[in-house]
């Protein structure tokens, strides 16, 4: 069982390079009880790829989070404010 809830969305964008891309993860609960670590990245407006990482424990998982969250961002990646979406 996951005890916090991981999820990170982050875009790096360079009009002058026609660079739009995006990086997402996050951290979720197998139906065995594992930790799962699901990445996402493409192009902005896109379906993107996708890989499952299985771990045993959460903590290899957020380890793992953590250190790719890290690379993204000395690459220029950005976190994104949650859009407002009016009901």
């Amino acid at each position: 069982m996951i005890a916090q809830h991981y999820h990170i969305y982050i875009e790096r964008t360079e009009p002058d390079k026609n660079m739009a891309r995006f990086y997402a993860m996050e951290i979720s609960d197998t139906l065995f009880g594992e930790a799962c670590l699901t990445r996402t990245w493409g192009r902005i407006g896109r379906r993107g790829q996708s890989k499952m990482h299985l771990f045993e424990n959460e903590q290899k998982a957020v380890e793992l989070f953590l250190d790719l969250m890290r690379q993204k961002r000395n690459r220029g990646y950005k976190p994104m404010p949650p859009q407002y979406k009016p009901a």
